[in-house]
């Protein structure tokens, strides 16, 4: 049996190419490896938004190199968004001659191909425009949870963004098609979808037929489901209708991550995000007074170029006012190939450092407030599994999307009542009640 190890870098949308490769290569008579050491093949799924997502692959890289030293009929193979950066694919050949392949996130269908070539000869498949034409095979990681890409592409152009470069314009897929690969997925023991995009408020923005409020709708309507999510949001294309619409969606959880980047008016407006920050807050307090309950979380990144002390101390009312359940931080990093890699006021690293420590810091205690407040409270979490650390404790996840961590066993993909009675920054400590009915 051959046998094949993926590493996957990067979001959600990768997690989701990992599987359709998985699903490729066992429907072409590959075995899963449980190791590097007794692959026959290695592939790579890349990650291009930060760069130390590439000082990472090329670390792994050096490891594999000696790994193919010591197995010389070892196929390596790069795919992912990385690759598909201008000229990328290209120097990676060079720099890594081990390197047996290198393909783009549209030309996956073909990788069955591609790995055949291979063994020939090294490749080189890049350019293709199409969206997963055909349904690609899945082999899921999880039996209770399923991914369902709804658009690929995005046209938003922020300025430290490589995403639209690498990912290409936006391409809806058919509703129908959608809704009925939902429907497989919940047939086959699926309890909840999470509906993916680099911005999925632009769903069917490109054909002018359905909008992503429509499609929520439809998909909500599926008989079996019982929790939908979705990521990631842009604020510019996140409507007050759209919030109306979802709080009257049952399926449809209590989480929406909304990355804000900046708190700075004149930052957002170099990063060409499309809001203020007045509209942001608007936005936030609209949702609390439809969605009652509704945790929101975002990404923050410090230290764009030009940023001064005042626009950081913009950044840091935003996040007093809004409150985030919590809250993803990073420093900035040039992107070769957008607009901000150029701009010649780089806030130095040092500075970044203090303020990303500073902002990190702040929101924790927050994020610590949110926990405790829900402390004695009843929450229904749907099951994901034992702690790898210790088979007699499980944790769960509410519809609001955090972690909990309770003693004793339940299926994963159970629904089950936990009585929360501890908490830290990111994690919740309860108590196993009475199993739910549709345990």
């Amino acid at each position: 049996m051959k046998r094949y190890y993926l590493l996957t870098y990067g979001c959600q949308m990768n997690e989701l190419d990992s599987e359709k490769m998985a699903g490729i290569l066992e429907e072409n008579g590959w075995d899963s490896a449980e190791n590097l050491e007794n692959a026959d093949l290695v592939i790579l799924n890349t990650c291009c938004v930060r760069a130390k997502a590439e000082d990472k692959v090329k670390g792994k890289l050096g490891q594999l190199k000696k790994l193919k030293l010591a197995k010389p009929r070892l196929l390596i193979g790069i795919g992912g968004c990385m690759m598909q950066q201008d000229n990328v694919g290209e120097k990676f050949l060079q720099q890594f001659p081990f390197v047996d392949f290198i393909f783009g996130p549209h030309t996956m269908d073909r990788l069955n191909e591609i790995v055949e070539k291979s063994c020939t000869g090294r490749v080189l498949e890049l350019e293709d425009d199409r969206f997963d034409v055909p349904r690609l095979p899945i082999k899921r990681e999880s039996s209770f949870r399923a991914w369902v890409s709804i658009i690929k592409g995005c046209e938003n152009f922020c300025s430290y963004c490589i995403v639209p470069y690498v990912r290409g314009k936006e391409v809806s897929r058919p509703l129908g098609e959608i809704v009925s690969e939902v429907e497989e997925h919940i047939a086959s023991g699926v309890k909840e979808v999470v509906l993916l995009g680099q911005n999925v408020n632009a769903y069917g923005r490109d054909t002018g037929k359905v909008d992503f409020s429509r499609l929520l709708k439809n998909v909500d309507e599926v008989p079996g489901l019982e929790r939908l999510r979705f990521m990631t949001s842009h604020p510019r294309d996140f409507s007050l209708e759209l919030v109306d619409a979802i709080s009257k969606m049952p399926r449809v959880c209590e989480h929406l991550h909304l990355p804000i980047q900046a708190g700075s008016n004149r930052i957002l407006k170099k990063m060409n995000r499309g809001y203020t920050r007045e509209d942001y807050l608007r936005l936030v307090e609209y949702i609390r007074e439809k969605i009652p309950g509704a945790s929101i979380t975002t990404d923050i990144i410090v230290g764009f170029p030009g940023e001064t002390e005042e626009d950081f101390a913009l950044t840091m009312d935003v996040v007093e006012k809004a409150r985030f359940a919590s809250a993803f931080t990073f420093l900035y990093s040039p992107r070769e190939g957008t607009p901000a890699a150029i701009l010649s006021d780089q806030v130095p690293r040092e500075i970044k450092k203090k303020r990303l420590n500073y902002l990190m810091e702040r929101q924790n205690k927050i994020s610590l407030n949110y926990n405790r407040a829900l402390i004695g409270t009843l929450a229904q979490i749907m099951v994901e599994g034992p702690s790898k650390k210790d088979s007699e404790i499980y944790m769960g996840r509410t519809r609001t999307n955090r972690p909990v961590v309770f003693p004793g066993q339940a299926t994963p993909g159970s629904l089950q009542d936990v009585r929360l009675t501890d908490c830290n920054t990111h994690t919740l400590y309860g108590e196993l009640q009475e199993a739910l009915p549709n345990e």
